[in-house]
Parts: C-alpha cells; sequence; structure tokens
C-alpha cells in the first residue's frame, strides 16, 4: 500500500489510510490520517471523534493539553462531516470499535462545515432530496463497495469466459422494445430515444467477435411505481454464437454461481453489514431449477391466483414462486405475445418462445431475461408488423440476417435488481447512488 503525500499548513506530509491504523502491527505508530468527522463529542478537556476515510473509521482522542486550547477549540467547532488532518500515535483501547484509537497531539482543520443536514428520523423524501449528503452513510458506503465488486467479479468472469466487452451507444433511432416504455428525444430536428436495450448493437457486434457483452445504463419509461423499478439502471447484457436456450442457461447459471461465491468471499464484511451471511451465496450451486409458463401457470391457479396462458407474471405471482426458495428459478417457454419480437419460436411449439426470466429467490422477482434470437428473416419481419412497428425501421437489424445469421441468444441482467436481492433491500433505489423514478430525477 502506497503513502499519501500532501501538503498540510505547508509542511509536505505521508498520511496513512484508516485500514493501516487498525492493523495489528499498529498499535505503537505514529500515524497521520486525514478524513471527515463520523461523530464528535467533548468532556472536559477531551475531544473524542470518529474519522472516517475512503478505507473505514477509526477513534480518535484529542487533549487539550496535547494540542493547545486555540486548536482544541478550533476542533470542538468542526461541524460532522467537517474534514480534518490529525497526527498522533496509535494506542490499544478495548471500549474502541476494533480495539484501537489515535492519540492526536497535532490537529489541523481543512474545512469546519456547516451543520449537516443529515440525521436520525427524518423523511424518506427529505432524505431523497438530500441524497447528495445521504450517500455518505455507512451503510451506502458498503452497499458502492459492494456494487464495484460485483462489476468487477462480472467482467473478470466474462473477460475468463472470452467474452469481449463493447461500447454501444445509447442514443439510438428506435425503440427496441415498444416506444411506449422508451424515452423520445429531438435528435437534431429527427426522432431518437433512450437505449432500453443494447441488444440489437450486440448482435451487431456478435458476427465479429462471437461473444460479446456491455455494460451500459438503460432507460424505460414505465410508470412503474414500486419496490423494484428504476427508469434508468445498470444493464448487463451478453450475446453468444452458437448457442442454444439450455447453453445460454448453463452459462448464466454458471456466471452467478461464480461471481456470488467470488462476492462472498472478497466482501463479507459488506454483506455482513447488509444484512446476508456470506454463506447464503457460497451455498448456491448449478444449475438452477427450471419450470415451464405453462406449469408455473397451473401452480399458481392451484395457489387461487386468477391467472391464464397469456397472463404476465406480476411482482406478487414471482414472489409466490419463489419466496419458499433460497436459489433461482428459471421460468421458460412464454407465450409468443408476452414476448419481444425478436425471439425464436420454439421448435415444434408455434405458439411459445425459446426464452426464460430468472426469479431470485426469498420473492424478489426477476432478474434476468433471456432467449434466443429468431435468425429467419421472415419470421422476424412478420413480428415487427405484429407489434405495430415498422420493418423498414429495423433494416439495419435485418440486414444482420441477410450476411451469414447463424444461431445466437444472450440475456440481460440488471445490476440494482441483484443487488437488492443480495442484500435484502426493501426497495431498489437503495441499490443505487442517484435513482431515477417516475417521480424523481434530481438531485
Amino acid at each position: 500500500m502506497h503513502e499519501v503525500r500532501a501538503q498540510v499548513a505547508g509542511v509536505p506530509v505521508a498520511f496513512d489510510p484508516v485500514e493501516r491504523v487498525r492493523a495489528e502491527d499498529a498499535v505503537g505508530r505514529r500515524v497521520r490520517l486525514r478524513g471527515w468527522v463520523h461523530r464528535s463529542r467533548s468532556s472536559g478537556g477531551l475531544l473524542f471523534l470518529t474519522l472516517r476515510d475512503r478505507t473505514g473509521t477509526v477513534p480518535v482522542t484529542i487533549r487539550k493539553d496535547a494540542v493547545g486550547a486555540e486548536r482544541f477549540q478550533a476542533a470542538e467547532h468542526v461541524q460532522l462531516e467537517g474534514a480534518i488532518a490529525v497526527s498522533g500515535v496509535v494506542a490499544e483501547d478495548p471500549r474502541a470499535p476494533g480495539g484501537r484509537e489515535v492519540r492526536a497531539d497535532q490537529v489541523e482543520i481543512i474545512h469546519a462545515g456547516e451543520p449537516f443536514p443529515i440525521f436520525k428520523d427524518q423523511t424518506e423524501e427529505f432524505l431523497l432530496d438530500k441524497r447528495h449528503l445521504a450517500i455518505r452513510s455507512q451503510e451506502f458506503v458498503q452497499m458502492f463497495r459492494l456494487k464495484a465488486a460485483l462489476l468487477g467479479a462480472l467482467r473478470e468472469f466474462l473477460t475468463e469466459e472470452d467474452v469481449l466487452e463493447v461500447t454501444p451507444p445509447i442514443i439510438t433511432g428506435n425503440a427496441a422494445e415498444g416506444g411506449a416504455e422508451a424515452f423520445a428525444v429531438d435528435y437534431f430536428g429527427r426522432p431518437g430515444y433512450l437505449a432500453q436495450t443494447a441488444q440489437l448493437y450486440l448482435e451487431a457486434m456478435l458476427f465479429p467477435h462471437e461473444r460479446v457483452y456491455a455494460i451500459t445504463p438503460s432507460f424505460r419509461a414505465e410508470k412503474s411505481r414500486t419496490t423494484r423499478h428504476l427508469t434508468e439502471y445498470t444493464h448487463l447484457e451478453v450475446e453468444l454464437a452458437w448457442c442454444d436456450l439450455d447453453g445460454l442457461f448453463d452459462f448464466t447459471d454458471r456466471m452467478f454461481v461464480t461471481v456470488l461465491h467470488r462476492l462472498a468471499e472478497r466482501c463479507p464484511g459488506e454483506l455482513r453489514a447488509l444484512g446476508r451471511d456470506p454463506a447464503d451465496l457460497l451455498r448456491l450451486s448449478a444449475p438452477f431449477d427450471r419450470i415451464r409458463y405453462k406449469d408455473a401457470i397451473e401452480k399458481l391457479r392451484g395457489q387461487g391466483f386468477p391467472v391464464q396462458w397469456g397472463s404476465d407474471l406480476a411482482t406478487a405471482e414471482e414472489r409466490a414462486l419463489t419466496l419458499e426458495r433460497a436459489s433461482p428459478v428459471w421460468v421458460t417457454h412464454f407465450p409468443v405475445e408476452a414476448k419481444a419480437f425478436y425471439m425464436l419460436r420454439t421448435p415444434g411449439d408455434p405458439t411459445t418462445v425459446e426464452a426464460g426470466d430468472l426469479l431470485a429467490p426469498e420473492g424478489y422477482g426477476e432478474i434476468v431475461g433471456a432467449s434466443c434470437r429468431e435468425t429467419d428473416i421472415d419470421r422476424l419481419t412478420e413480428r415487427i408488423k405484429a407489434v405495430g412497428a415498422n420493418p423498414a425501421d429495423y433494416d439495419w437489424y435485418l440486414d444482420l440476417r441477410r450476411h451469414g445469421s447463424v444461431p445466437h441468444a444472450g440475456f440481460g441482467t440488471g445490476l440494482e435488481r441483484i443487488l437488492r436481492w443480495v442484500t435484502r433491500r426493501e426497495h431498489i433505489r437503495d441499490t443505487t447512488p442517484f435513482p431515477r423514478t417516475p417521480a424523481r430525477h434530481t438531485p
């Protein structure tokens, strides 16, 4: 770990991260720290601070007789989230978290700050209005470290599987899955849309590279005010050439098991802090169970749900199918009319498509949408017309079926939905720094 050098009061100093202060061999070491005041209280000539930096928190004790009355008084007036730098010696203290504290003999006020507006028992709306400050909480710190680790583990797995990361556009000239759910933009006098999916572009990239993926923001203009919907989310999408539905399910199952095992091994502290026992993830194994849509409908009808062939599986139905499960489950072979135009019809059964939704256990709902892609240009054109779209708008996409079309399949998953399940969050907005919903696009 490298030292960080900077200027405090004009003097070059080397700063230690908090994690080094908490190490077993830190007692007796002289350290310099800088960060933000997480907690503060004073008693007579003693000031007790909890200092936070990117690596964690550590208790700091400042004595008036050690730093002088003027410095002590200035330190007392530093607000929560004010920025300071301190120097001192690491000492054992069984009362301190981790059993260590820094006994400071120098303190420098970087920015005392104004009274911090975030405190206990504030309304959810206020905290969303002040999201730019609320994300400093330890809960959010743990969440976004875990999210970064999840992104890293996904990229690591896909690289190991020889899947190439590519960079599709976010602005597109046509809505991939229906104009009613796409955000329209004026693109220099022409209609444009914020991408709902990168899939069509990934299919184009598949032909020179065979196995491709992208991690992009995706946008859905659904007016869905539920605990699992965002209008902007982080979308991982994968396309694989020469792949059938069973092969796609096997690949996806292997990805989830590998990645979540790595998350459990690398981030056990973050997982526990957010309410998930890492052992839960380590118990996951492939393959996940699979149930056909028609059988899921029969099961739900037996539980009293008023569903029939063609019914969408809403939150309540997905919850009923997964609440008692410890592992995800695939629901497969949906009706043609219930799915997007680009999905392949099931050989021998023209009423269904080669597709599946992966439902998270414990009632958290859909986390993956997957399908084989239609390769026949005539059937694809027919489906485009059936959903009310103009085939001419998709002529570039149809070109992919004119020049070397091959069997292929792919899936998409929202990282925020994965995190919601993994961390047992009630609302998906707690898995992203600045949530976008039908009611909110600020700050």
